[in-house]
């Protein structure tokens, strides 16, 4: 009984996950800006509620560090870009995270935001907070 009822279950979950974005990538030599949401955040934003700094790394440091987290997937990864998808545990949400290294700088611009909903409980900040923390400690 409980094995049907996880079985009915499991379309709604997968909703959750959402339909991959459209407009993402590099655009201009950066990343796109954040909706109007409170579920994005990203280094280009002008906007205090969803700017964030950029990250002192290199984009081998920031895939190093992915392929340890719970819940990440890298999709893709270029010489100056990497983009990977974050599954949370229980529900099933997908957010999607992209970075930008610039070469010039030697800092690696991060844009990270929920792929479905309106807020997000600040878990895109946290989780660009997070990898930082985990390449500088």
């Amino acid at each position: 009984m409980l094995k049907r009822l996880a079985l009915a279950c499991l379309p709604l979950f997968s909703a959750c996950a959402g339909e991959p974005p459209q407009g993402i990538g590099i655009l201009d030599g950066r990343l796109a800006n954040c909706p109007d949401s409170p579920n994005c955040v990203c280094s280009f934003e002008t906007r205090e509620s969803h700017h964030i700094e950029p990250i002192n790394a290199t984009l081998a440091d920031i895939q190093r560090t992915l392929l340890g987290m719970s819940g990440a997937n890298i999709v893709r990864a270029e010489s100056n870009y990497l983009y990977a998808e974050f599954t949370s545990t229980l529900m099933g949400f997908v957010d999607d995270v992209e970075f930008l290294f610039d070469p010039a700088t030697g800092v690696t611009h991060v844009r990270s935001a929920s792929r479905v909903g309106y807020g997000d409980m600040g878990v895109n900040r946290d989780r660009i907070e997070s990898i930082r923390a985990t390449i500088n400690p």
